[in-house]
């Protein structure tokens, strides 16, 4: 593993004997200099970066490099190695027969015009909360809602002593709301698991999102239009042949990761900027 001595007093007693800084490298060239500090993000984009240079000097696309530290690559050398990627991460085109598939398995996510009236009691997880505490504190206040003979009022009361969402005032009325107008664990716990597709009445368990953990009441719906599978196919044809992309892409950096000899840096997939 590739490492830079800092300096030392060369007291034996002294806490700076033999320190020393690691220096992350792929197949022996360090990705920056030691008295440079990437932050992680950073860090991984230079390591994938460098692996993709390796492989197209390797490929004879890019002249060699004679340093022990990774180049910084101009406009003209990125254009190289995008070309690169882009002949050897190919991905098949969707067929129509999976598009009309996905479509099948999804056209509940092809209404337009959803809306539901919402109500909630958010009990919110914040800094230094007990979550477990937290958790059972609302599941009892669930509890409490879902009896048989509970008064219609009392959602709207537990609502104003304990919810920590502004619409406590409010009894906890959300108004109306679409798949685009909350959180996307709300959207899909509402709008698009099996269980959200009809029905109204309180949610018979607590819906966690990244505010905390909610007690829904949906109290009235409107079903939305469907959309037909000619008017959504283009945009099914480039949402898979995306996903199809990301994995060939995926699938060619976990390659050059497991060929290459990686210091100092765990990588797995391609999340870089530059292969993206």
């Amino acid at each position: 593993m590739s490492e830079h001595a800092t300096s030392s007093c060369g007291s034996s007693t002294c806490q700076c004997a033999g320190a020393a800084t690691t220096i992350p490298s792929i197949n022996g060239i360090q990705l920056h200099t030691a008295d440079e500090q990437p932050d992680s993000f950073a860090l991984r984009e230079l390591a994938y970066t460098e692996l993709l240079r390796q492989q197209a000097v390797h490929l004879s696309l890019l002249p060699r490099h004679t340093s022990l530290v990774a180049p910084t690559l101009d406009e003209a050398q990125r254009q190289v190695i995008e070309a690169m990627v882009e002949a050897a991460a190919t991905s098949p085109v969707p067929t129509e027969e999976e598009c009309r598939r996905y479509f099948d398995a999804n056209a509940h996510t092809f209404v337009v015009g959803r809306a539901l009236h919402v109500r909630h009691i958010l009990f919110a997880v914040t800094p230094g909360v007990n979550v477990q505490a937290l958790t059972v504190h609302a599941e009892k206040a669930l509890l409490s809602l879902l009896g048989k003979d509970v008064p219609a009022e009392r959602f709207a009361q537990v609502a104003a002593e304990m919810s920590n969402c502004p619409t406590s005032t409010q009894g906890g009325d959300l108004g109306w709301i679409g798949p685009d107008d909350c959180a996307p664990e709300l959207a899909k716990e509402l709008f698009d698991l099996k269980h959200a597709q009809s029905g109204t009445g309180i949610h018979p368990r607590l819906i966690h999102s990244r505010f905390g953990f909610h007690i829904i009441d949906v109290l009235e719906r409107r079903p939305g239009i469907q959309k037909t599978y000619d008017a959504v196919h283009e945009r099914i044809k480039a949402q898979l042949t995306l996903q199809s992309r990301a994995k060939a892409m995926h699938q060619y950096m976990s390659l050059l990761v497991g060929e290459a000899l990686v210091e100092g840096i765990t990588l797995e997939g391609a999340d870089s900027p530059l292969v993206q």
